[in-house]
């Protein structure tokens, strides 16, 4: 009988056991925090967790009843979606963003992480090309070229990179996870240099409505594309945050037709299909602003709060001008903040999660209920 761990395959004797593709991947790094989470929750007053950043006020009424009526969908839907979800979606980048896209250049994902993490395989990125993505970064980014076997390059400027290896040039603005916003000016820089090496650009906009001290601008906006239009630019944008629809995995990727086309065409085959009744509940999501405008207003007194309780604990806030999480630090180990506020019944994430530019940081998300943030304000007075 063999000895071999079966745990070192996907299952005993499969013949590419191996070529694990998890062996590509890092820890998943919320693993880690499982510990820190535990002596949180043992606190008395119960556990303030502010640190995945996942939505915990209610879905909009007008959302909720707009997947209702549709839930009675017994057929297949398009993984292109509905005329009216691609007109829907290209009248809000009109009105909310200011960028001019036909429905024809428009494709819904099923939530923003699942495009990042798939989308080098997808373009065909592989063994030889590099996937380049901000120093501090959303952890998926790295993942994503992992996946199809293709090289992570973190870079603090653009033009630190090897233009002849990129195929994948990845911004995100509004920042996760620091809540930095890059200007126009800047923007307007990397799509120069992306077209210059024929790079793809794509633009992680997720948190483009959370704007604070700074208004974000996309990469699709003609202060930014210029005159070549959307030639080469994608932008990722995700109903999660703004709209309280983290659990029905609503999103879509804007941008050159051509590349949309060609997604379209490779997701066909995987199947890769937004449900129709919450393709009808983005149809009503992106249709009413109000709720943008309620929930806005409830970040906004959380994160107030927090800045403020957190600044006269000892943390110092960095940039935080946008999304929906403060960066903050003490100027030490981030894994000592964290142990330190799990005493107090508060988790955060730790910095390093988003790379080791992070390592002296910690991460804060204000989405949770008011009663939590209050509770946390009160445990931070010393």
């Amino acid at each position: 009988m063999s000895t071999k761990n079966s745990t070192s395959a996907p299952f005993p004797g499969h013949p590419g056991a191996a070529r694990r593709v998890s062996d590509r991947l890092p820890v998943f790094p919320w693993d880690k925090l499982e510990p820190y989470k535990a002596t949180a929750l043992a606190h008395p007053g119960g556990l303030c967790d502010f640190s995945v950043g996942t939505p915990v006020d209610p879905v909009p009424d007008v959302i909720q009843k707009a997947l209702a009526d549709a839930s009675d969908a017994p057929g297949y839907p398009t993984v292109w979606g509905t005329a009216e979800l691609r007109g829907a979606v290209s009248g809000w980048l009109r009105r909310r963003v200011g960028a001019e896209i036909g429905p024809e250049a428009v494709l819904p994902t099923v939530g923003s992480k699942e495009l990042v993490a798939w989308l080098p395989g997808q373009l065909g990125l592989g063994p030889g090309d590099q996937v380049a993505y901000p120093r501090l970064a959303y952890p998926t980014y790295e993942v994503g070229a992992l996946l199809c076997g293709a090289e992570p390059v973190a870079y603090d400027s653009v033009d630190e990179l090897d233009g002849s290896r990129v195929r994948l040039l990845w911004l995100n603005s509004p920042s996760n996870p620091t809540g930095r916003v890059l200007g126009a000016e800047e923007l307007r820089a990397a799509v120069a240099w992306a077209r210059e090496h024929r790079v793809l650009l794509v633009s992680d906009e997720c948190y483009l409505e959370l704007g604070w001290d700074a208004e974000p601008v996309s990469v699709l906006h003609p202060s930014v594309c210029g005159e070549q239009g959307h030639e080469g630019l994608l932008a990722v944008h995700s109903l999660s945050k703004r709209s309280n629809l983290a659990g029905y995995r609503a999103s879509f990727v804007a941008g050159d037709p051509v590349v949309v086309r060609e997604l379209l065409e490779i997701r066909k085959h995987g199947g890769m299909i937004v449900p129709a009744p919450v393709q009808a509940a983005t149809i009503a999501a992106l249709g009413d602003d109000a709720h943008v405008v309620e929930q806005r207003e409830r970040y906004a007194a959380r994160r107030a709060a927090l800045r403020a309780a957190l600044e006269a604990y000892g943390f110092r806030i960095e940039h935080s001008e946008a999304s929906l999480y403060l960066w903050a630090t003490q100027d030490r180990p981030c894994w000592e903040t964290v142990a330190e506020l799990a005493e107090l019944g508060i988790l955060v994430a730790p910095g390093d999660f988003y790379g080791p530019a992070g390592e002296r940081f910690v991460r804060v998300a204000f989405t949770a209920t008011d009663e939590r943030v209050a509770a946390a304000v009160e445990r931070l007075r010393k």
